[in-house]
C-alpha cells in the first residue's frame, strides 16, 4: 500500500498543504520505486528503523508492509498531522513530530541496539544527517539512503575519483558502502531537477581506521580537503612538518585527493594530537 502521484495530490489540496521547498520536500508517488526500497532494505518482522522524512507516508507504509518497527520522524506541522492519519491503523508505525537534526536521538533508540534507517533524504541535509548518525549513533548499524545523484557519487568514492571528498574518507571510516539503485525524478512530486541514487550504507564492526581518534583524523581531512588544490604541505603547514610526512611514508607534494584512508590515518598518527583537535576548519 502506498499513494499513487494523484492521491498526493489530492491529499495535499484536501489538507491545504504545498510542498515546501525550505525542507526539500519532494514526495515519491511511484509504487514501484518504494517497494524497492523497502525490499532493498532487506527488513524483517521485529526489525527496527528509522525513517527521516516521513513526509505524507509514501514510503512508510511500504515499510511498515515488512513488519518491522517503524519510527517515522517529520518536521513538516502539516505534514505530520495528515502522516498520523494515514498511518493510524499501523499498529508498528510510531510518529515522532521533530527535526531530525535536533532530535535526542537516545531514548528512540532505547528499544534495541540494532536499527536500520531507510529514508528519502532532502538533498541539502543528506550529508549532515548521515555524517551525525555514523558519529553518533552506533546503534545504526545500516542504512539505505535515497539521496542526490551527485551525492552519492560522493559517499561512495574511492581515492582518486573526482567525487572523493572529506565524507567519502568518513563515511569509508566508519562503514562500507555502495550504490544500489538509480532513481529518476519522474517518481516525485514535483519533480526535482535532479536524478537520484540509492547508497546503502552498512557500518563495520570496527572503524577501519583503529590506531587514531576519529575527531583527530576527521578534523585532519577537512583541513586538507579544504584547499584540495593545493599540495598537503602547503594546506597542512601550520601542523604537519617534513618529518610527520616521512614518518607517515606520505608525499608532501600529493593533494589531498591522493591519500586513501590509510594514509590519512598514518598521518594523522603521525602527526599525534597537537592543534588538530582544536581547530575549526
Amino acid at each position: 500500500m502506498t499513494f499513487t502521484r494523484t492521491e498526493v495530490t489530492a491529499l495535499l489540496t484536501k489538507h491545504g498543504l504545498a510542498p515546501r521547498r525550505a525542507f526539500g520536500q519532494n514526495f515519491v508517488v511511484d509504487a514501484n520505486t518504494v517497494r524497492k526500497i523497502a525490499r532493498l532494505a532487506d527488513l524483517h518482522a521485529g526489525d527496527f528503523v528509522i525513517e527521516i522524512g516521513a513526509g505524507l507516508g509514501c514510503l512508510t507504509l511500504a515499510l511498515a508492509e515488512t513488519g518491522a518497527q517503524i519510527v517515522a520522524v517529520e518536521i513538516d506541522n502539516g505534514l505530520v498531522d495528515v502522516l498520523r492519519e494515514n498511518t493510524a491503523s499501523l499498529p508498528n508505525v510510531e510518529i515522532i513530530h521533530g527535526d531530525a537534526m535536533q532530535l535526542d536521538w537516545q531514548p528512540l533508540l532505547a528499544k534495541s541496539k540494532h536499527w536500520h534507517v531507510v529514508a528519502n533524504l532532502p538533498y541539502n541535509l543528506a550529508t549532515p544527517i548521515v555524517a551525525d548518525i555514523l558519529d553518533g549513533l552506533p546503534q545504526v548499524e545500516h542504512l539505505l539512503v535515497m539521496v542526490q545523484s551527485e551525492v552519492a557519487d560522493r559517499f561512495v568514492a574511492r581515492v582518486g575519483s573526482d567525487a572523493y571528498g572529506a565524507v567519502s574518507v568518513k563515511i569509508n571510516y566508519w562503514a562500507s558502502s555502495k550504490i544500489v539503485g538509480q532513481v529518476p525524478a519522474t517518481v516525485f512530486f514535483p519533480q526535482p531537477r535532479v536524478e537520484s541514487a540509492l547508497v546503502d550504507i552498512r557500518r563495520r564492526n570496527e572503524p577501519a581506521v583503529v590506531h587514531v581518534a576519529p575527531r583527530e583524523l576527521f578534523a585532519l581531512v577537512r583541513m586538507g580537503f579544504a584547499k584540495r588544490r593545493k599540495m598537503l604541505r602547503r594546506a597542512l603547514a601550520d601542523i604537519a612538518t617534513p618529518d610527520d610526512f616521512a614518518i607517515a611514508g606520505v608525499n608532501p607534494e600529493s593533494r589531498a585527493e591522493e591519500l586513501d584512508l590509510a594514509d590519512w590515518g598514518r598521518l594523522c598518527e603521525a602527526i599525534g594530537n597537537r592543534n588538530i583537535g582544536n581547530r575549526k576548519s
